[in-house]
């Protein structure tokens, strides 16, 4: 059951009351006349095989108040582009595929690249990037969503929900960021945010002193969901990370180019659950052990930003910190999921956390070992500077695939 407390530095938007879709629908067009709403689909074409996507697809066919569709496509060769094509050719609304890895674009990325100002890593923030870049290029609306397409548990209720705060000419939020609980038959998951972000933020609250960033971090329900919004004016400025630290990154950038009063999160599904990543114990350069590596040195980075100061020492008592703090965690879980009658395997909890406890660590050195580093992508708003015509040729690019391959 929803709460209404209003915790942290943004606002919060409950379900309260479990309001019908059609209603939320019905207003959602009516705010679509003079927002026109988009919907961004960061995919690779392996989702397409899953028996997630097929559903995301037939659910997003009926949303009445989009004026456009971007997906990007990534790991495709040219029978896959065409297998998409025909995929998300049952859409209704406007729509393009963004065929990342066709010669088209790959020439305009050489291109960027050649001048550095091309994301530097394959991935989900390239993707996201290069799509937001066509978003703005073709000006086709205002409020723009994005969600992840391995969502199994999928229904529109939840891009309803996700959209409406940057739809409401009544409110003034910039950006908002989804939330819900992360159960699925019968567990409790979501072990990054429980067992990673939240007991790091307050280890280095402990141990580098308050800050409003960490106190803004924290407050945020489910930092990692991939689902957020934000209205176009937005995109321009943001420098994400082509990295695993996209979500985060997003945050942090909206704490650095707006005040909280313009942020939000808000609840969008009671079930939530999607393709789950191996912790991949023996390998930092994959899955969950990856991904909490990059988190670690993007929080790191911001925070050397605002002032904080790093050294190997300040490392090693963080993560004496952390690891106290997190066993702590995994003990409020363990009794959460068992008056829930969830599962919890204490055993594998205690072995995230020392796996993340060691990548604190290994972030840190990373971190300390290449000042140098470039991690961000360039906005758009430096792209478009040192190449003026940028958005004329993404565009470009994207119908001649388009053209090519399907005669329209």
């Amino acid at each position: 059951m929803a709460d209404f407390h209003q915790g942290g530095s943004v606002a919060t938007l409950h379900n309260l009351t479990a309001r019908p879709l059609e209603e939320l629908e019905a207003e959602l067009v009516s705010f679509s006349k003079k927002r026109p709403m988009g919907l961004l689909l960061p995919s690779l074409f392996s989702e397409l095989e899953t028996e997630a996507m097929p559903k995301i697809l037939d659910e997003v066919k009926k949303v009445p108040y989009l004026s456009q569709i971007v997906i990007g496509l990534d790991r495709a060769s040219e029978i896959q582009y065409r297998e998409a094509l025909d995929f998300f050719g049952e859409l209704p609304q406007h729509h393009r595929v963004l065929w990342n890895d066709g010669p088209r674009l790959r020439a305009l990325d050489a291109e960027l690249q050649e001048q550095g100002l091309a994301p530097e890593e394959e991935g989900k923030g390239r993707n996201v990037w290069y799509c937001l870049g066509y978003m703005l290029a073709t000006d086709k609306v205002e409020a723009i969503a994005l969600h992840d397409c391995d969502i199994v548990t999928y229904d529109r209720s939840l891009l309803a929900r996700l959209i409406y705060p940057m739809a409401n000419p009544q409110f003034s939020y910039q950006f908002a960021k989804g939330y819900y609980p992360r159960i699925a038959d019968g567990s409790l998951n979501g072990r990054v945010t429980r067992l990673l972000i939240t007991p790091l933020l307050q280890s280095l609250q402990q141990v580098c002193g308050d800050s409003d960033y960490l106190s803004y971090l924290d407050g945020f329900r489910y930092p990692l969901a991939g689902e957020f919004s934000f209205r176009k004016g937005v995109i321009p400025d943001i420098r994400m990370p082509s990295d695993w630290g996209l979500e985060m990154g997003t945050l942090s950038e909206m704490f650095r180019n707006y005040s909280n009063n313009k942020l939000c999160q808000v609840d969008i599904a009671e079930v939530y659950d999607h393709k789950h990543q191996d912790i991949s114990v023996d390998d930092r350069a994959k899955g969950l052990s990856k991904m909490s590596i990059d988190i670690c040195k993007l929080v790191y980075r911001k925070m050397a930003v605002m002032g904080t100061v790093f050294s190997k020492e300040v490392f090693r008592t963080l993560k004496a910190a952390y690891f106290r703090n997190a066993l702590d965690f995994v003990e409020r879980y363990k009794n959460d999921a068992i008056i829930n009658g969830l599962d919890l395997d204490v055993h594998k909890e205690e072995e995230a956390v020392e796996l993340f406890a060691e990548n604190i660590i290994a972030a840190g050195k990373n971190f300390l070992s290449s000042p140098h580093e470039k991690p961000f992508i360039p906005s758009w708003s430096r792209v478009r500077s040192a190449m003026p015509d940028i958005y004329e040729r993404l565009i470009e690019a994207v119908e001649e695939d388009q053209r090519e391959f399907t005669g329209k």
